[in-house]
């Protein structure tokens, strides 16, 4: 056993070798406490050394590199502050050690880490519960990676390939908080391959566009009919624009401002002028904070699906999806001549390349990049007309 004292990065802790013998301990010199273990294999994790109610103890944090240098330090920072305040983080860990149920675990899981750090939590729960109920009362010891590869082919078959993936990206995911929350097993399922999921590429094509316009004119449903308008001419996600507030949206300067995105930050859209023709027709007649009033308890419209079916049946279009609409303003802005960086601002993409070029973007080139691709998609339906 040998111990080191540095300061962690990322490329400091790649170098550390496997321990000849036991276990090798290196000690940041930046958060006191904090420490690496290396075993003979290689296996790296940090670990927080603390006196707790008057004795040391070893509270586990994660696993290098999937847990970052500084994820690391401010787990510890946290876990810190949890014991100044009296608090003894062990405790609870031993009771995931005392053994679980994937039930329980999965519980846990929702209410400590999804609802908390994710905005699509809700989907984590519905599919957990689809596939995964049946095994709520079994042990989480009892699982192994042969079962997690079985079902990951199981729903790649009957179900497709990305569903299949997600549900094993969950499944992992549910694992290694047990793991980080001090349960001793190993996850069932690290080193499952997921499935090559081809790109899709799929937006309305010109000679769908005026049958699909057509269909969405006949629409009963009103709130579906603007909804999906909506989500045409602005290209924002679907989840975005059901919950648009009438509070987001000036019409004096024709934008929309997005509070908080899938990628975490705020996105201020430009409404071409059929966008605000619309709304501001919604706005006179609206009493609700919602631009898409629901009778659900969001209290805005929820994934109209049925809607979208009698759209395309009516067209005659297939396979195109809700988030289509999205990918359809960004074809027809390139095709206008809009670069990559323009389109990118305008859909509220992230990168690290581009994040840069995008701060220095402001609204024009992208509000003039819109209304090109938007007077574009109308104009086929003009040129139809003609024919």
């Amino acid at each position: 056993m040998a111990s080191h004292h540095l300061n962690f990065t990322k490329a400091a802790l790649l170098k550390a070798p496997p321990a000849a013998k036991g276990r090798d301990y290196y000690y940041d010199e930046r958060e006191k406490g904090l420490v690496m273990a290396v075993t003979g294999t290689g296996t790296k994790t940090f670990y927080l050394y603390k006196r707790i109610e008057g004795r040391p103890e070893r509270l586990m944090l994660g696993r290098f590199p999937d847990m970052t240098v500084e994820q690391a330090r401010k787990r510890a920072v946290t876990a810190k502050g949890e014991i100044a305040t009296g608090a003894n983080p062990q405790k609870e860990r031993r009771a995931i050690r005392d053994e679980m149920t994937f039930g329980d675990l999965f519980s846990e899981y929702l209410e400590k880490y999804s609802k908390v750090h994710k905005r699509s939590w809700q989907y984590d729960e519905r599919e957990v519960n689809r596939f995964l109920s049946r095994w709520f009362k079994r042990k989480i010891s009892s699982f192994d990676r042969v079962e997690i590869e079985r079902l990951h082919a199981k729903i790649g078959k009957e179900n497709g390939t990305t569903q299949a993936n997600r549900l094993l990206e969950r499944i992992r995911s549910i694992f290694n908080k047990a793991i980080e929350w001090g349960w001793q097993g190993n996850n069932p399922a690290v080193g499952i391959k997921k499935f090559k999921e081809k790109s899709r590429d799929r937006f309305l094509q010109p000679d769908e566009l005026p049958r699909f316009f057509e269909a969405l004119a006949n629409e009963p449903n009103e709130t579906a009919r603007d909804f999906f308008m909506i989500s045409l001419l602005t290209g924002a996600r679907k989840s975005n624009t059901l919950a648009m507030r009438w509070r987001d949206i000036n019409f004096s300067t024709a934008t929309w401002r997005i509070e908080e995105t899938k990628n975490g930050e705020a996105q201020t859209i430009h409404l071409p002028a059929q966008a605000i023709e619309i709304l501001t027709a919604r706005k006179l007649a609206s009493e609700s904070p919602w631009v898409f009033e629901g009778s659900g308890t969001s209290g805005h419209l929820a994934d109209p699906k049925k809607a979208w079916k009698r759209i395309l049946t009516e067209a005659g279009i297939e396979d195109l999806r809700i988030h289509d609409l999205r990918r359809t303003l960004g074809s027809y802005q390139a095709a206008t001549g809009a670069n990559g960086y323009i389109i990118g601002k305008s859909l509220g993409h992230k990168s690290q390349q581009s994040t840069a070029i995008y701060a220095r973007l402001n609204l024009d080139p992208v509000r003039e990049s819109v209304n090109k691709a938007t007077d574009a998609m109308f104009g086929y339906v003009g040129a139809s007309i003609d024919e």
